[in-house]
């Protein structure tokens, strides 16, 4: 320990600032800009700008992809909102691993073989629709710019927790620049190499300061079971508190009880009919009705995320594109068991975070908690705080990285390249790329720097409902059904998208006080929950709108429904992927 008291002393002239902290983050950022540059150079056609060439191999693209999903949400969303809802919060990584079963059994390889760029390309090929495409990429926007703000929330809640006097919308703005420099640089494949390295990079950061911090307090047992009453517990209460080897500390009155935070049905899904002042008994219908619409919403919205599923146009084939899904599972459900831990041991160590709010409450606890380790070694705890840093910047610099490509790919050759100019030239368009990512990351920026009141996770949840009421069901059931046409694929997309943003958005209004609807939402317990978590009835709105409207206008079915389905679920020893892609590419100027 005394080799490093030197140079924490060298860099006292950050003042307030903890030296540590504060390096690890810096070397994350200026290698994460370093690989940037590096890659860029590599990129050099529409291909590597749009899908990295599609020679991305299994190893490197599992972990992309995992690089990519897990935002900050999963690396401080969910630690946060475990420590400020307790248990029914649970369901969020759960449902975010199983999101990938169905993108593995369903959607990754058939839309891999089909051979596009984007997923308005899939759209527009699957229906021969030039206007199908142009209201799939509004949803590409959509989405992710509903995606973005909760890693614009991410940034800046750890630009300040590093800078403690540097302003929220300061570190949304810095983080935001540097990662919109990365991607305009080097779009699809000047990121992939990023990602990848940020995936395990990440998964460094999570585990080791657990390991840590449950050596020197206690395991994840012991703090749970410190958070039982006497008649819950199996034990004395106060026998199991020895157990972690520290007193625990008074929790303020804004912390939810230790009945409720250990309920599967807790703060998190009973808060709309606690809110009516119904029984408990009363409460369960609705906690009932909130759990299955988020499950509904994170395992359909995974198979439905534009910049996850553009990923799979990166891998050379179909096969390829399963095998990538099968250990994105594996990576990111390791990985999932970490975050959770963080939010348990944080309500019995720094339950201080409770009477915060903003970027100074529980979405911190990742951050802030292992520099408790300090009180027993020295700076060692914000050594593991520096590393817990990094891992945040890793987390949302990936995922808006990701963000960025997939929304600045649906401008720049959705929009850009087939709709205002279709016989733009490459150069043309990767131009278009560049100014478009400037474009998008600002306008990211200023969305994110008006959520600081509201939680990391909560807002990811809300681009999942989006995402499952529009592009799932647009995927699904073009891959599977051959009697889909275009009048229905958009009416169902269209319907149930727009209700879920409508819904999503109304509720973003009312929480952030923009509009005041406490009064309508304690006398509607229902229509809030309906709300708030929209996917159990927008989901079957759009499969169903698929099916009558698709039903009715059945003599519109594409007169090649027939090859296009073989295209999408014939092995590719036929090669025809190959040939579906030669014939759009033609006139495509790919």
């Amino acid at each position: 320990m005394s080799a490093l008291l030197p140079l924490s002393a060298s860099l006292a002239f950050l003042g307030g600032v903890d030296p540590w902290i504060f390096g690890f983050s810096a070397i994350t950022v200026v290698v994460t800009i370093w690989m940037g540059f590096r890659s860029a150079k590599t990129s050099k056609t529409a291909s590597d700008f749009f899908v990295a060439g599609r020679s991305v191999s299994v190893g490197w693209n599992a972990s992309a992809i995992s690089g990519e999903y897990l935002s900050a949400a999963s690396f401080m969303g969910i630690a946060g909102m475990v420590m400020s809802s307790g248990y029914d919060a649970l369901w969020y990584p759960v449902c975010y691993a199983c999101g990938y079963l169905f993108l593995l059994l369903f959607i990754a390889g058939p839309l891999r073989r089909f051979g596009a760029y984007t997923i308005p390309d899939f759209a527009e090929g699957r229906f021969d629709s030039p206007l199908f495409r142009k209201i799939a990429v509004c949803f590409v926007l959509f989405i992710g710019f509903f995606y973005t703000m909760p890693q614009m929330k991410g940034a800046g809640t750890t630009l300040a927790y590093i800078f403690p006097g540097i302003p929220y919308w300061a570190g949304v703005a810095i983080v935001g620049a540097v990662i919109t420099l990365n991607v305009a640089l080097g779009g699809m494949k000047g990121i992939t190499l990023v990602q990848a390295f940020q995936y395990w990079m990440k998964m460094f950061a999570i585990s080791v300061p657990v390991f840590v911090l449950m050596a020197v307090y206690g395991g994840y047992g012991a703090h749970v079971g410190a958070n039982r009453t006497a008649a819950e517990s199996l034990a004395e209460p106060a026998a199991i508190v020895q157990t972690i080897d520290t007193p625990r500390a008074t929790l303020p009155a804004t912390a939810p009880s230790d009945v409720s935070w250990v309920s599967p049905f807790g703060p998190l899904t009973t808060k709309a009919a606690k809110a009516a002042g119904l029984s408990p008994e009363e409460t369960k219908p609705y906690s009932l009705l909130y759990t299955y619409s988020l499950i509904i919403a994170l395992v359909c919205g995974t198979a439905g995320l534009p910049h996850i599923l553009v990923r799979f146009y990166t891998n050379p084939d179909g096969v390829a594109a399963k095998r990538t899904t099968m250990w994105v599972m594996i990576l990111i459900g390791v990985f999932y068991v970490f975050p959770p831990v963080f939010g348990v041991l944080g309500r019995n160590l720094l339950p201080e975070l409770y009477a915060a709010t903003g970027a100074k409450g529980t979405d911190k606890i990742v951050l802030e908690l292992p520099r408790i380790i300090n009180e027993r070694y020295g700076i060692w705890g914000s050594v593991l705080s520096g590393i817990a840093c990094a891992g945040a910047f890793a987390a949302f610099m990936s995922t808006f990285s990701g963000l960025l490509v997939s929304m600045t790919g649906a401008l720049a050759h959705d929009v850009y390249g087939r709709i205002l100019k279709p016989h733009a030239t490459a150069e043309e368009r990767m131009r278009m790329f560049k100014i478009a990512a400037v474009v998008i990351g600002a306008v990211s920026v200023v969305l994110g720097s008006q959520v600081e009141q509201l939680q990391i996770n909560f807002m990811v949840g809300q681009a999942f409902a989006i995402a499952a009421a529009s592009y799932f069901p647009l995927l699904f059931m073009s891959v599977w059904w051959r009697g889909m046409t275009m009048k229905g694929a958009a009416t169902g997309m269209l319907g149930g998208g727009l209700a879920a943003l409508a819904c999503t958005t109304v509720i973003n209004l009312s929480d952030l006080k923009i509009i005041d609807l406490g009064v309508f939402w304690r006398t509607n317990p229902l229509i809030r929950i309906l709300c708030e978590q929209p996917a159990i009835w927008t989901v079957p709105l759009a499969i169903v709108l698929m099916i009558v409207v698709s039903k009715a206008t059945r003599t519109t079915v594409p007169s090649d429904v027939r090859m296009k389905m073989l295209v999408l679920h014939a092995p590719e020893k036929l090669g025809l992927k190959q040939e579906y892609i030669q014939e759009h590419s033609a006139g495509a100027g790919h």
